[in-house]
Formats: C-alpha cells, sequence, structure tokens
C-alpha cells in the first residue's frame, strides 16, 4: 500500500496509520467473518456507527466526529468549508 502522505512529510500519515491501527484492534481482528462480503458489512458498521458516531476521538477534543461536526455547523452557522492546512500553504474549498 502505498503512502498517504506527501514525500518528505511522514507526520501527514499520522491520522490515517492512527484510523487503520484502531480499525483492525476493535473491529477485524476481534471479530470472525464468513466471508469477504461479511467483512465489508462489518467494517461498514463499525465506521458507520461506531467510530463516527460514538467514539471519542482524542484529537477532537474527546467528542464523535459526528458531535464535533454538529458542533462546528452549529457554530459556522451552517457556513461549511473545508480547510486542508499544509505548512506553508492553505486551501480553502466551499
Amino acid at each position: 500500500m502505498p503512502s498517504m502522505s506527501r514525500p518528505a512529510h511522514p507526520h501527514d500519515n499520522a491520522s490515517c496509520e492512527s484510523f487503520l491501527k484502531t480499525l483492525k484492534r476493535e473491529e477485524i481482528y476481534a471479530n470472525d467473518y464468513r466471508d469477504m462480503e461479511d467483512l465489508a458489512a462489518g467494517i461498514e458498521e463499525f465506521i458507520e456507527r461506531y467510530y463516527n458516531r460514538s467514539r471519542l476521538h482524542s484529537a477532537l477534543g474527546y467528542r464523535s466526529p459526528e458531535e464535533f461536526e454538529m458542533q462546528a455547523e452549529t457554530e459556522s452557522g451552517g457556513n461549511r468549508q473545508m480547510h486542508i492546512v499544509w505548512p506553508g500553504n492553505e486551501t480553502v474549498y466551499p
């Protein structure tokens, strides 16, 4: 699997590595699957029902992603923009 980061910026990959570690430990290694379809369904349920809705994330102030997004939307008055920030480069996508 290729790196998720830009060349010479290995720290860009940290959040992806953390997610994959959590997915493996809390879902894949903790369950038995009949086949690939069962695995895919288990992963989808883990991400949608647990990881995004219930699991607290230290990077989000110990809130779930769903709670974090709802708070951010409330604070911005519904004006949602995606900010991508790299050292020395900031890009805003409406």
